[in-house]
Formats: C-alpha cells, structure tokens, sequence
C-alpha cells in the first residue's frame, strides 16, 4: 500500500521548473511533458536543449526521491549508462592527436596480454573496430553485470574465452567489453585511470563539477536522483544502484542535463567549448560520420523520412523526419537517458530520468526535436504506448499457446547437497551455490540467486533483491552434468543467448592440510604392475607414475585428492582398523583401480 500511496501523491505533485526564458518554440511544451509522469507512471525526468552555443531550456519534472518528496531539478545528477560511451571514445580521439596512437593499430599493442577467442580475432581487430562493435563479439554482457569487480585486468581477461558470432567486421553487434578496452587503452598511453582521464580531459574544462565516474561519487553530491523501477505495470519501487565498477568506460558516468549541455555543445561547434578545443575537430567529424551499417534502417509508412540506422564512434547515426540525427541511449539499474544532437542543424537534447528501462527519453527528444525543427507534430506518448500495449497482448497470446517443456514429478539424480560447491567458466567467473532452507541458492560476486527446481538436474534461477524472490518468469536454466563417474562435474548456463549454453566446470576446493599430515600418505602402491610413488614436496603431495609426468594432488578432505590439472581424476586413501594408510583408490573417466601400498 505505501508504494500505491507514493505513486497517487506523485501525480498530486506539480512538476518544479527550473528553467531559462523559454524559446517560443517550445511555449506550453510543460503541459506535455507532466503528463508524461502520469502516463508512463514514472518518478520524473529531466531535459535540457542547446542551440549552437546557448542553453535555451532546461527543466526538472517530478521527482529524484519519492520517498523523501524531494523535486527533479536541471542540476539533479542521474546515471547516464552509455551515454559514457561517446566521452570514452572521445578520449581516444584526443590522445590520437597527441601521440602515435592510431586507429588502425591492434588493440594488442597496447593491452598486454590482450587475446581473443581465435587467430583471426587477434590479426585482424584494430582499434577502429572496438570503437564501432563490429569485431564479431555479441554483447556477453551477463559476463560483468553477473560479475562484476573492480579488476579490469580480471575482465579484460574473459575476453580470450568469449566466442564470436560472426567473424570480424560482418555484423555491427553491441559490446560494452571493447568499450572497456578502450578505457584500458586510453590507461595504458597515459598512465592514467580512466575515471582521472574523464575528470582532467572532459569535467574540468567543461565546467561540469557534480558530474560523477561512480555511485559513490554522485551520492556524495546534494541533488542526485534515486533510481526506480515499475513493477508489473502498476508500482512505482525504489532499486539498488549498480555499481558498474572495473567496466566503467562503458557505462558509469553520471550528470546533470545542465552539466550534460557543454557536452553537447562541443558536439555542435566541431570540438570546441567556449572558442577552446576539447577534442579535435577530425576527430569530432569522423566520430559522427558512418563506420559501420547497424541495420537496413529503411522507412516505414508511418515516418516515410525516418531512415538510417548506422553508427560513428560511440554514437548512433540515423535520419530523424530528414534531419541528420547523432544519439546514444543509456539504462542502468533505475535509469534511462538520451543524449543526441542534430549537427546540421546545431541543436542538442539531453533527456534523463530515474526510471528503469523507461521510453521517457525518446518520447522527449522526439517531442523537442519536433517542435525545435519546425515539424509536424506527433503524438509520441499514444504512438509509443500503443506499439507496447500491441506488445504486451502479442506476448500474452504467445504464452497461452506455448506449452511448457517442463516435466512434472521428476527427481534429482543425486542427493540437493552435491550441486553445491564452486563453479568457474573463464568468459564470466565465479557461481557459488550453497544449501540453506531446502533450497539451492546461487552467488557471483553482488548477484544472489535462488535455483527453483525445474525438472531432473535443471534449475531455474531468479534474482533476489531487497523485496525478496523475483519468480518472474526466467529464461535461462541451469543445467547440471555429471562425469563419467557420476559425480556432479559442472553445469551450463545460457548466459549469451546468440551462442550455446556455456560450461561452469566445478571448482576444486581445496582444504588446509600441513606437509605433515600428508607423511602419512607417502610411499610406494602397487598399481596394475607399476608402481605409483606418492611424496611430499613443497608442501603438497606428488604423484609419479611411470612414464608419465609428475602430479600435483590438491586435498579435498577426508583422505581424498583431485589431480590437478586431470578433470575426473580423483585419489582417495583408505586406512585399516588402527588407521595406517594401506590402499590408494585412483577413480578416473575409464574406470576405478585399487593401488597397495607397498611394506
């Protein structure tokens, strides 16, 4: 009932305007943008508008805070997600100026230890090609947003295991890694962080001083904005920020529309703020000229001069009704932007609200930029939320007529506490799935899962956040395997839905054992007419077999040990009756073989 109540008071509570004179153009647009609020039941937004060198509006609507009933002004900060992406790129830009970078260097050269998933990836990807998403990669974005950490070296390395599907430059497909390569470039030539490159190159000459590299950052500030969500169409509910972290560059600036028009501004005067270069004018025009084709991007009947669909360096290109259109979005946890421009034009829009995956700024830029251009006017909001009502039915009548694949009364194939434990896929990270309650839940890194048992060794997971289990529907499945001796041996996980399901080989979990205790494990065992000799060195327990390498043996407790580097490789030692070792029981993928241990 309280969220209920907040979304009545909302609608109760007249915007707040914080605005210039307002151009004539634009007389009476208040009215269309608060009904926006009740519309599409969002907590509020705010909008800014350049012309050439000149804020000619900016304007806060409803609020940054429902539950504190504090106002959205044109100063409140939101986050931005990928509308960093252009600042990112920009970086690059300048520094091609400045040193012997170019674009058309591999990425390689200045990333060590850059790989990717094969020959071709690592010979033929330059620069130019993480700046426009045409290297092959699909998003793989569940890769950092399920596991996140503050280690870009530890992301950057996932890339090596990340498969293509495409080959280079066939196929323009968005992916946030290579914009955080281009932050790590942009590292490696200057010996700076990428957030220390953001502030000295962009915020400082700007004047932008609340704009924030991170949520720490922004709340530190007076007038940020709390991110929000609508929950089944009806319930405005705070979220958590995401901390985009290590994957900054790709997403996790956060401003004010007010601070977000410089930005604009040296969009529209060819680099340059206040007669001063900020990036280079080449640089500027090639970033907003085509560099790879993103769709067909042909007209409809509805907007027959609606056309184009390409994009420069982290901006997409398109024909807006005739006019040449710059534009990127963003969404993050509890926020939605656009940040666009019309260069031939020397108009800029910037549009951010605190609602999740919102239509909020493309229905306002698209509104603005009508009455700017001197267009016809259309009705964005009906248009909008018809095509999503037709959506929503579509997705209702698909539902009715598809059965599930689901098979009821099925049973585990093992006891609920051998799908615990650690599991590893190099192109994503770490899942730890623990038993508590009857149930199975999931962990990697800050994202907690319950496993709904779906049927036989398939699970179902849903995310938990602070209002508890989210069942809404899941597409992905967890699927467990086993090794050929039957034991759990990892489980695959749908994470990039262009490619299979990949592997989350089970970790070996070590136990602390001292050199001493394995004494008791050492000698010789007569093994199928060798003999295997197990010794202590280095504080581990070795095994040699003849004519084969020598092992390294990792404990996992009662007198078990994996093998390492052997996958379904296991030794268990067996004692008599006063406890001295007698046998070594080797269990691998062709069989179980009993070893003696010699007098």
């Amino acid at each position: 009932m309280k969220s209920v109540r907040l979304l009545l008071l909302l609608f109760l509570i007249p915007s707040i305007a914080f605005t210039q004179a307002t151009d004539k153009r634009l007389k009476g647009i208040e009215k269309e943008l608060n009904e926006l609020l009740g519309n599409w039941k969002a907590p509020g937004f705010a909008v800014a508008v350049v012309e050439g060198n000149e804020v000619i509006y900016s304007n806060g609507f409803g609020q940054r805070d429902i539950e504190k009933g504090l106002p959205v002004t044109a100063n409140t900060l939101f986050a931005i997600g990928s509308c960093s992406k252009s600042f990112t790129s920009a970086l690059l830009g300048i520094l091609r100026s400045e040193t012997e970078l170019t674009f058309d260097d591999p990425p390689g050269k200045y990333i060590d230890g850059l790989k990717f998933y094969n020959n071709e990836m690592n010979d033929q990807i330059t620069i130019r090609d993480l700046m426009c998403h045409r290297t092959g990669l699909p998003r793989h974005d569940y890769s950092w947003y399920f596991f996140p950490t503050d280690n870009r070296d530890s992301l950057m390395a996932r890339i090596e295991f990340q498969e293509p599907t495409f080959g280079v430059r066939e196929q323009w497909q968005y992916n946030n890694f290579m914009f955080l390569a281009q932050g790590v470039i942009a590292e490696e030539v200057t010996g700076k962080s990428w957030e220390d490159n953001i502030r000295e190159r962009f915020f400082k000459p700007l004047g932008m001083n609340t704009a924030a590299v991170d949520i720490k950052e922004m709340t530190s500030r007076a007038d940020y904005a709390t991110g929000y969500e609508l929950k089944n169409d009806e319930v405005i509910r705070s979220m958590d920020y995401y901390e985009i972290r290590g994957m900054a560059p790709a997403g996790s600036i956060n401003s004010s529309v007010n601070e977000m028009t410089a930005w604009l501004k040296v969009w529209i005067n060819g680099g340059k703020f206040n007669g001063k270069e900020i990036i280079p004018a080449d640089y500027a025009q090639e970033a907003m000229s085509s560099q790879m084709v993103v769709t067909a991007g042909l007209p409809s009947a509805e907007l027959p001069d609606a056309f184009l669909a390409n994009y420069g360096y982290g901006w997409f290109l398109s024909s807006y009704r005739g006019h040449y259109r710059v534009e990127h979005g963003g969404n993050i946890d509890g926020f939605s932007a656009s940040t666009s421009f019309f260069p031939s034009d020397s108009l800029g829009i910037v549009v951010l609200t605190n609602q999740n995956g919102s239509p909020i700024p493309g229905i306002v830029r698209n509104l603005v930029a009508d009455r700017m251009l001197g267009l016809n006017k259309i009705n964005w909001s009906d248009r909008l939320k018809k095509q999503r009502d037709e959506q929503i039915a579509a997705q209702q009548e698909t539902v009715k007529s598809t059965s599930s694949n689901r098979k009821e009364n099925t049973q585990l194939s093992h006891p609920i506490t051998d799908y615990t434990g650690s599991f590893e896929n190099p192109a994503a990270g770490k899942i730890r799935v623990t038993f508590r309650n009857d149930s199975l839940f999931a962990n990697s890194n800050d994202a907690s899962l319950w496993l709904e048992h779906y049927h036989y060794d398939v699970f179902e997971p849903h995310f938990i956040n602070k209002y508890g289990v989210d069942t809404t529907s899941s597409l992905l499945r967890v699927v467990y395997q086993t090794d050929a001796s039957g034991d759990i041996s990892g489980f695959t996980l749908n994470i990039e839905p262009t490619l299979d399901p990949i592997l989350f080989k089970r970790a070996i979990e070590a136990v602390d054992i001292t050199e001493g205790e394995l004494q008791k494990y050492t000698g010789e065992y007569e093994l199928g007419g060798m003999v295997a000799r197990f010794f202590t060195k280095d504080d581990e327990l070795h095994l040699i077999v003849p004519n084969q390498p020598e092992y390294t043996l990792i404990p996992t407790g009662d007198d078990s040990f994996a093998i390492k580097g052997l996958d379904g490789f296991k030794v268990k030692f067996t004692a008599n009756d006063s406890g001295k070792i007698t046998e070594a029981v080797f269990t691998q993928p062709n069989g179980v073989f009993a070893a003696k241990r010699k007098e």
